[in-house]
């Protein structure tokens, strides 16, 4: 197989979780996209994709391949050692949303068995075993966490990381509310709440951080210009090594109380400082929730 300028998107993570959502995504940006391949079936699709359908492929795999996934890390790392490109995400969601979701849907979990009795129950522990069995992919994945975003926030999620230049270090910078949760796909989280808000200002209230106005306004209180301080100074340290780690992604969020003022405006500062040196990515979960472009 000549693997040069072959580029893979691996998509696994819970059931539940929105992998269908992320291959439609990827299918919509033009690549060739396969649902459920098993695992045991990975290389040798890879090569006759690449000889058929061109150099950007996407695959979904899930739970429903429990027996064989283990085969997945050792095929990955010998794929990237024949030159290809290889980005694996993994979608994730908290147990009570996936659980919710199966409710609303009424769909069964794929590794559930036909016991009508405690469903609920059931389900609880069927989730937590799917956890256990993926976790290894999961280590080894850039994680988007589905919780509290839309479909159509999800695709452009999915479809933001894609550009990204192979074998750099993407940094993604995400504002939220703590009152929706904190993200499950943070590897840094920044609580800023402590400092002064503007939604108690007269005129801000309706605004965002990325209008002027606030801007104005935060820039000029001394705690939130330390704050952006030290989160940086601590980045610029500890990326460099993640990068060295053959790490591909890091998230980083960063909350406040209700995701629409100081996080937003950290988040659009961060973005700034970090342009030169890094790929950048900004999300606002909260706002992009609104029908802001992701």
């Amino acid at each position: 197989m000549t693997a040069a300028a072959l580029e893979i998107v691996l998509i696994t993570g819970m059931s539940g979780s929105g992998k269908s959502v992320a291959l439609h995504a990827l299918e919509d940006a033009g690549y060739y996209c396969v649902d459920n391949l098993p695992p045991e079936l990975l290389a040798a699709f890879v090569a006759l994709e690449h000889q058929h359908h061109g150099n950007r492929v996407a695959i979904a795999m899930d739970v429903r391949s429990a027996t064989a996934l283990p085969l997945v890390p050792q095929q990955l790392r010998r794929l990237r050692a024949e030159g290809v490109t290889v980005h694996s995400l993994f979608l994730d969601a908290t147990t009570d949303t996936l659980v919710r979701r199966f409710s609303e849907t009424r769909r069964r979990h794929p590794l559930s068995r036909d016991d009508r009795q405690g469903e609920t129950h059931a389900l609880l522990e069927t989730i937590e075993l799917e956890r256990e069995l993926l976790a290894d992919l999961r280590e080894q994945s850039h994680v988007i966490d589905t919780s509290a975003i839309r479909a159509a926030q999800l695709q452009g999620y999915v479809k933001s990381l894609m550009p990204a230049l192979p074998g750099q270090l993407t940094l993604v910078f995400q504002s939220f509310a703590f009152k929706r949760g904190v993200p499950v796909d943070a590897d840094y989280v920044f609580d800023v709440r402590m400092l002064p808000n503007p939604h108690y200002e007269p005129g801000l209230r309706d605004l965002t951080g990325q209008d002027a106005a606030v801007v104005r306004y935060l820039e000029q209180i001394k705690d939130v210009r330390l704050m952006r301080e030290h989160i940086t100074r601590f980045l610029a340290h500890w990326l460099e090594l993640l990068a060295q780690n053959h790490r591909s992604y890091v998230t980083v969020a960063i909350g406040c109380t209700g995701g629409q003022h100081r996080s937003v405006y950290l988040v659009e500062r961060l973005c700034e400082d970090f342009s030169d040196r890094w790929t950048t990515l900004r999300r606002h979960r909260e706002l992009d929730g609104r029908g802001t472009p992701p």
